[in-house]
């Protein structure tokens, strides 16, 4: 009769261990959704801030695949804003590389 008991609660106990699992990694799935989402929502607004060191007014807000382009007197610059241990998505590391290589053209379309 013990052994039953006994085998009874490690069912339950398995059972809850599993479970717990399961909330645990959906409450992690939801904390990195959050992330994602708090880091698009504020990259909208950091060229308006203090902490951005360009003239805001000349920042052309693109979204994908970068974030967008900044225009100054003497360069053109591409900005991506990343928070904390954000990384380059394999995209933007293709964009950057073509960006170091020069590989960068002016086209102008007319259209009649």
């Amino acid at each position: 009769m013990i052994k039953f008991i006994l085998i009874l609660f490690l069912v339950f106990l398995i059972l809850i261990i599993r479970d717990q699992k399961n909330q645990l990694k959906t409450l992690k799935h939801t904390k990195q959704s959050q992330s994602v989402n708090y880091g698009k929502i504020t990259e909208n607004f950091l060229p308006f801030t203090k902490l951005y060191p360009y003239e805001s007014k000349d920042f052309r807000f693109l979204g994908s695949p970068i974030d967008g382009v900044q225009f100054t007197k003497d360069k053109i610059i591409f900005v991506e804003f990343k928070f904390n241990k954000s990384r380059l998505s394999d995209k933007q590391k293709e964009i950057k590389k073509l960006i170091e290589a020069k590989k960068i053209t002016f086209e102008v379309f007319y259209l009649s």
